[in-house]
């Protein structure tokens, strides 16, 4: 499968290229520089040079599958955060719908569906995710969407806890968080469906 990683030089994106790789996938990398090229290109991946604030339709053409794993971060401003987390998550999904991509993996946050339980200093941004995310809902597109919980640089155990409502604010490695949206490609099942995930006792292709 030809996978388009939109946020692939970020912290979770990195290893969402080595997992499609892994995988047997062909891994598209959408970046912002050219310096970024050659460590892409040594992984295996090929590169396509785009801006979410811009016109990025360009970097769809010819592709299956999209994983939106680009983030403006949460200590950005609140404007910054809108335009990236929400409405270029939209304008992706609008570009994948118009070129007939059907498959789309959303990364999302745990409580971007329930902000108001969420740090106040978080707020804007899991406000912006939680309306990308309800986009993506009404959309014609097969989405994965996937809110872990805090994020580490752990290794990935492969271990994890996944549900559609978790009632518990745990972490999860980066590693383990690609390998859940590469994995969700292959598991119809996940298709149309929305998890909080974080680490836990059950290995990701069980779970999943």
């Amino acid at each position: 499968m030809k996978v388009l990683v939109i946020g692939a030089n970020g912290q979770v994106g990195k290893h969402v290229i080595d997992k499609l790789i892994d995988n047997n996938h062909e891994a598209i990398a959408m970046i912002r520089n050219t310096d970024q090229i050659p460590y892409f290109e040594e992984r295996g991946a090929s590169t396509v040079i785009a801006d979410l604030e811009k016109d990025f339709k360009h970097a769809f053409y010819g592709v299956d599958a999209v994983i939106f794993a680009a983030g403006s971060g949460p200590h950005t401003s609140a404007d910054k955060t809108i335009m990236i987390d929400q409405e270029g998550a939209i304008k992706s999904m609008k570009i994948a719908e118009n070129f007939g991509i059907k498959r789309f993996v959303m990364l999302s946050s745990m409580a971007a569906n329930r902000p108001e339980i969420g740090p106040e200093t978080l707020r804007h941004y899991l406000y912006a995710k939680g309306r990308a995310d309800a986009y993506l809902r009404g959309t014609t597109l097969d989405y994965t969407i996937v809110r872990p919980g805090g994020l580490t640089n752990d290794k990935g155990t492969g271990n994890i806890k996944i549900n559609e409502h978790l009632n518990e604010f745990g972490s999860i490695p980066r590693e383990d968080v690609a390998q859940v949206l590469v994995q969700t490609l292959q598991s119809p099942q996940t298709v149309k469906q929305s998890y909080d995930l974080v680490s836990g006792s059950t290995k990701i292709d069980q779970a999943l």
